[in-house]
């Protein structure tokens, strides 16, 4: 019985020492706690193009954008014509990375928002268990360091002594889970602290890369502003004609090589894609703007997401997105309702109507209209709902006017 009494007493001891360590310990898991986490250095935007560091300019500055330099030359409408699309292009990318940055941050900031709910709990649990904690290291302090249990171990029978024992075994018992309890909670502290922060970090990395992404396109608009600025409505006029002239050569091209298949004016839609184009065709004559997803104005993509979204199927934001995560179909298989991806880096994007023609937000200045399919170089499609049977006995919807005049130079057979 001595030995055993021996024992436990070192036992409380030991315990007596966690409860000390753990409350001199306490200011210095907060510091660790507190310690921020260091980000990396960001990474190039999702269309490859590396976009500028806010951190390498000084504060207040401005990412180096390149500055509109050129003037409207009406004496050469084909040149200006390929400068300018070159310059719709280039809006385009940016465009959609800007709206890749901005979910980005978006989703980043939520996250960073439901750590911080997370944190509070967990500063308000620490904090129980730091004042239990403390309340045991004084209770301990005023024995002497043994717990008020160990005065009923002078009980004179056998039985009260192993019945105290007991009691005050179970005392010891309770004050290590105390302690434990507390160190897993000041663990868990530290671990949320730097989620919270790398979450943060993130945010801030990329809301600074949408900063970025949106001094580019307003430069590339202003590059825009400044080519036109010099042109009377007559060379407008002109220029418009020049830009449909080149558009139906190239459908004509496309559409003489029968890319799209035997049959490809009798498929059908999806009930879903039927959906996304009465969406679609809701929003014709709404402007371009970029970074739009409606209802009032749309980018390329906004539109694309948007009629997808309404018809009940969620998509990626943007193009390039919808490119690399959505099921490709082959142009000999496309149907009405499929998206149809354009130029190499998949950075514009619309929706197939059937018969050669699209719906699309072509880009700043312009309205959501209907295209040929050929307007734009085409990277290649993709199907929301693959797997989705078409529609049986489908009957085209009608292309509102004046939309309407943008048929296929031939019927597709």
């Amino acid at each position: 019985m001595a030995r055993s009494t021996r024992t436990w007493l070192r036992a409380a001891a030991v315990c007596g020492a966690l409860l000390a360590s753990a409350a001199l310990s306490l200011p210095a898991a907060q510091r660790a706690a507190a310690r921020p986490y260091e980000p990396q250095v960001p990474v190039p935007s999702a269309t490859g193009t590396p976009v500028p560091d806010p951190a390498a300019t000084s504060p207040g500055q401005e990412p180096a954008v390149p500055l509109p330099t050129a003037t409207a030359d009406p004496a050469s409408l084909p040149a200006l014509l390929a400068q300018l699309q070159s310059l719709y292009q280039q809006t385009e990318a940016a465009t959609e990375a800007y709206n890749t940055a901005k979910e980005t941050a978006d989703q980043q900031r939520t996250k960073a928002e439901a750590l911080d709910t997370q944190l509070a709990a967990q500063r308000t649990q620490v904090a129980a268990g730091r004042d239990q904690v403390g309340q045991l290291a004084r209770q301990l302090y005023r024995t002497g360091g043994l717990s008020p249990y160990l005065s009923m171990l002078g009980g004179r029978s056998p039985q009260e002594f192993f019945g105290t024992l007991h009691i005050a075994q179970r005392a010891v018992g309770h004050q290590q889970d105390v302690v434990d309890g507390l160190t897993a909670d000041e663990k868990r502290l530290a671990a949320l602290n730097t989620q919270a922060q790398r979450a943060l970090d993130a945010a801030q990395v990329a809301q600074n890369r949408q900063a970025a992404q949106k001094t580019q396109i307003e430069a590339h608009l202003r590059q825009v502003e400044a080519l036109l600025a010099g042109l009377s409505g007559v060379q407008i006029s002109e220029l418009q004609a020049l830009e449909k002239q080149g558009a139906d050569k190239a459908q004509q091209e496309f559409m003489d090589s029968k890319p799209l298949g035997p049959d490809a004016a009798l498929r059908a839609p999806s009930t879903a894609g039927d959906k996304a184009i009465g969406y679609a065709f809701e929003q014709l004559g709404k402007p371009y703007v970029w970074g739009a997803t409606g209802p009032g104005s749309f980018d390329c993509s906004g539109l694309t997401s948007q009629a997808w979204s309404h018809a009940g199927v969620t998509i990626p934001r943007t193009a390039e997105q919808q490119w690399a995560q959505l099921p490709h179909v082959p142009l000999s298989l496309l149907r009405p309702g499929d998206l149809v991806v354009y130029f190499p880096g998949a950075t514009h994007v619309a929706l197939y109507l059937g018969n050669g023609l699209v719906v699309q937000a072509p880009h700043t200045g312009a309205v959501v209209t209907v295209s040929p399919i050929a307007a734009n170089p085409i990277l290649g499609a993709v199907r929301p709902d693959l797997g989705a049977l078409p529609v049986a006995g489908y009957q085209p919807r009608q292309i509102p006017a004046p939309y309407d005049q943008a048929a296929a130079p031939e019927p597709l057979g």
